[in-house]
């Protein structure tokens, strides 16, 4: 078993957080990933109204008895905030959710990718932290660990399970994907949002690359989420964007959310288990 201050405190078996996806984070997905041995995530934008989160928390509560979580959006100030300015440290938070730049959705616009973000945050944060973007195996949760975090943050790799709210063809299509298949929109306007390449996401970047740009104006039929949603609902993959991080090129099976936290928790016991022969005592014998 693998504790960290993550599954201490949150009361969990493995250090493993759902991400908060947008018509993904639904009762379904988050309290097959908390069975399982994660932190299920409800995503509160993806219901309607306040009721109908009340009403998602309650089925969610009837589905498991273990921990799970709400992931509720915070609108962006329109000014930047100071890159340094530890407000969430200074405001108490419990933990941090760390996003590198291979991350799906939104990465920020500096383009650190997570192997220096991560090692920064261990330098610099006084609040433990979870890594999220490129997390999707045993690997990269013992990578993290490495890095100073106290678990992963998987949005992409639970996308792909069988409890996922996604119809199969959509499934079928990342999995054959790699991690060369994802795009950046929103770009010039400094808003930057990482998501699978299809037709709808090539044609935002073009209209973006065109003498003058866009105007958000422009593209928010595009880019609107009921599209995205008719994604997930079809099966059509040019229906509208969808999210999906890098770590979608890792990604070869479609597996139960029981079976992949089981996977991962087990390859990554095995994993740290096999480094303890990298560390001789005394002089060693060339």
């Amino acid at each position: 078993m693998i504790v960290t201050k993550l599954t201490e405190r949150l009361g969990i078996r493995i250090p493993i957080v759902q991400g908060g996806m947008q018509w993904v984070g639904l009762p379904s997905l988050a309290s097959a990933v908390s069975n399982a041995g994660g932190l299920g995530i409800l995503t509160a934008l993806s219901q309607p109204s306040p009721d109908a989160l009340r009403e998602a928390i309650r089925e969610t509560q009837k589905l498991t008895d273990k921990p799970f979580g709400v992931n509720i959006t915070l609108l962006p100030s329109i000014n930047p905030p100071d890159y340094e300015g530890y407000s969430a440290q200074k405001m108490g938070v419990d933990f941090l959710s760390i996003d590198g730049f291979e991350c799906a959705g939104h990465p920020g616009e500096e383009d650190i990718g997570g192997l220096v973000l991560l090692a920064r945050a261990a330098q610099e944060l006084e609040v433990p932290y979870i890594a999220s973007g490129g997390f999707g195996d045993a690997r990269g949760l013992v990578a993290a660990l490495s890095l100073g975090a106290q678990g992963v943050n998987m949005g992409t790799r639970f996308m792909i399970t069988e409890e996922a709210p996604i119809h199969k063809d959509i499934k079928a299509r990342m999995i054959a994907s790699s991690e060369t298949d994802t795009l950046h929109i929103f770009r010039t306007l400094r808003n930057t949002a990482r998501v699978f390449k299809n037709a709808v996401s090539s044609e935002v970047v073009r209209l973006e690359r065109r003498p003058g740009g866009a105007q958000f104006s422009e593209l928010r039929d595009l880019v609107s989420g009921l599209r995205g949603k008719k994604v997930y609902e079809t099966g059509d993959p040019d229906a509208g964007i969808w999210s999906a991080g890098i770590v979608v090129g890792l990604i070869k099976d479609c597996p139960s959310c029981a079976e992949l936290l089981r996977r991962i928790e087990e390859e990554a016991e095995s994993l740290i288990q096999g480094m303890t022969h990298l560390v001789v005592r005394g002089h060693a014998k060339l």
